[in-house]
């Protein structure tokens, strides 16, 4: 791993009132590396990318992008910073009043001034590295199938060759088969950009696809990180019963009557 990891949390802390959900979270991603953080619904790991991104204000700790701290940035210091990243959001999050080129588009246009001719182009050509064809720019996202859907949020996170990529919850609503597809983009459109990706799931199938690392986030903190092909022999309870899908063992689901 590079001296000064692409991404660097330390004593990452948030709360909501009386609920800590990040209790000094600590994690790595080095450049052009895969890191995936698994744990259960409510783990806080939607949490830690929104404040990644800036989209919450950690409580406590540091969030370093390429060595700068950007929990102390604001305004186009910020922004600067935000230029650098895509984003593949859990429901692709296309926006309904655009055309699907236009979403894949947006960020060229809005973020980078892009004129639209060349945009669409771009944008063509960015759903052709997805699989998908230049008939599918003129479509309406409510024309699309959820996998459809996916692709063109996978366009849009790489048309502006971002050097960081986050991924939340990426097969989520697909079948098996369809989680795969997308799952090989993913694998290959981070190594065809060199982009560092951080994704957050707890689709087993897919963090072992995708990663290089995994991290378990339990309890507000990371409980385990290694590479991928270690987490079969973690030697970590929490882990082992996470990954085999077992109700049994220490992590206890709440089951209200």
């Amino acid at each position: 791993m590079s001296a000064t990891p692409k991404i660097r949390l330390r004593g990452l802390r948030k709360a909501f009132g009386d609920k800590v959900v990040l209790d000094g979270v600590d994690l790595d991603v080095g450049r052009a590396e895969s890191v995936v953080i698994i744990g259960g619904s409510g783990s806080g790991k939607s949490v830690a990318l929104k404040c990644i991104l800036g989209l919450l204000a950690p409580d406590a700790g540091s969030i370093e992008i390429d060595g700068v701290d950007v929990t102390k940035l604001s305004g186009r210091a910020r922004e600067a910073v935000n230029a650098k990243i895509g984003m593949l959001f859990q429901s692709a999050a296309l926006f309904d009043s655009l055309k699907v080129w236009e979403n894949v588009a947006f960020g060229l246009i809005e973020g980078q001034g892009v004129a639209r001719k060349n945009a669409r182009d771009l944008a063509i050509e960015n759903l052709a590295k997805v699989g998908l064809g230049a008939e599918v720019g003129a479509m309406w996202p409510a024309e699309l199938s959820g996998g459809m859907k996916k692709r063109v949020g996978l366009a849009r996170a790489i048309a502006t060759n971002p050097e960081i990529i986050f991924f939340d919850e990426p097969t989520t609503g697909l079948d098996p088969i369809m989680g795969d597809v997308i799952d090989d983009l993913i694998v290959k459109c981070v190594r065809d950009l060199g982009a560092t990706a951080l994704s957050i799931t707890h689709d087993m199938a897919s963090a072992r696809k995708i990663a290089d690392r995994v991290a378990m986030l339990y309890q507000g903190k990371i409980i385990w990180d290694g590479p991928v092909d270690r987490i079969d022999s973690s030697g970590n309870d929490h882990v082992d019963q996470f990954i085999n899908g077992r109700a049994e063992g220490p992590i206890e689901m709440v089951v209200r009557a």
